[in-house]
């Protein structure tokens, strides 16, 4: 009887849960058919890595060819150099970005006007809600070889004539990480600003009584509250360290800067939708499946990790 109970428990438990929060389970349901439909449903296609895929026969009638083009990949003489661009670009867009975002939350919660506060925060909001396209059209106009940008480096003596920024490879990553930067800094600052908000207003006023400055309670208290936060957000952009902004990519580059701006995503672009066609779709396939792959390594690397310095993780 114990036994029949201990296994009736959870689903009546369940049962209960779903009666009380009726309309909560009733918002999840449009999130979750999305997520159903264009996450989890592709990824039957997956199947098409290891097939000569013809749409015309389908998955089942297709055949198979094992590893085939996952060696085509590795052979490629391109192929370390897309990882190397692909991996710096994710380095140095979490390098710089990620703690940006931190120091900004840090900054607006130490002002005390709030209308000012409120200033500060649209606009630094601001870009985000820009459009790719627009980015990348007001920086090609700033950075081109008579934009504003070159007329003050001539003005100011620093160069004799315009630099072609677009053009030239090394100046790729800096005007990629730069427009990230601008574009994202002040939207990702708001999730730490939701969890300093959270914080016990308490413990800045007993850090007050005992004499400590704001600069010593951001350290002490602030810092570690929304500890758990940040090492959460740090696994998940681990995770996306592979995933670049792809469509900013396509629009920045060009044959002249491949060797530093090429990633797997343009990579797979090319394939699967320029040159390749129908032959081109297991091939991207494949290639894409590749980069799934190590960002799921580095999402649990670095989920073990934090789970080892921490106490959080995301399970």
């Amino acid at each position: 009887m114990r036994q029949q109970a201990a296994a009736l428990a959870p689903k009546h438990g369940l049962r209960k849960d779903f009666r009380k929060n009726r309309a909560l389970y009733v918002m999840i349901l449009p999130g979750l058919a999305l997520l159903i439909v264009f996450k989890y449903f592709p990824m039957y296609g997956l199947i098409a890595a290891f097939q000569d895929y013809n749409p015309f026969r389908g998955y089942f009638g297709s055949p198979m060819v094992g590893f085939k083009h996952f060696e085509r990949f590795f052979r490629d003489p391109y192929c370390w150099r897309l990882i190397r661009n692909t991996f710096l670009l994710g380095a140095y867009h979490i390098l710089w970005t990620f703690p940006a975002a931190i120091l900004l939350a840090l900054v607006l919660n130490e002002l005390r006007y709030p209308r000012f506060k409120r200033v500060v925060q649209t606009i630094s909001y601001m870009p985000y809600f820009l459009s790719t396209v627009i980015v990348v059209g007001m920086m090609k106009s700033l950075f081109s070889s008579t934009g504003i940008f070159n007329e003050a480096l001539i003005h100011l003596g620093i160069v004799d004539k315009g630099i072609a920024f677009f053009a030239e490879p090394e100046w790729f990553r800096t005007l990629y990480i730069s427009s990230a930067l601008w574009q994202g800094v002040g939207y990702n600052s708001i999730i730490y600003l939701g969890a300093m908000a959270n914080i016990n207003t308490e413990l800045y006023e007993s850090a007050t009584i005992d004499g400590a400055n704001r600069v010593q309670q951001i350290v002490h208290i602030t810092v570690p509250g929304i500890l758990p936060t940040i090492m959460i957000l740090f696994i998940l952009a681990m995770a996306g360290i592979l995933g670049n902004d792809y469509q900013k990519i396509l629009l920045m580059y060009s044959p002249r800067t491949y060797s530093t701006a090429d990633v797997i995503s343009t990579y797979v672009y090319r394939q699967g939708i320029e040159t390749g066609g129908i032959a081109g779709f297991s091939y991207s396939t494949a290639v894409g499946l590749i980069s799934t792959v190590v960002s799921l390594v580095f999402l649990l690397v670095t989920n073990l990790i934090v789970s080892k310095v921490g106490e959080t993780s995301l399970f």
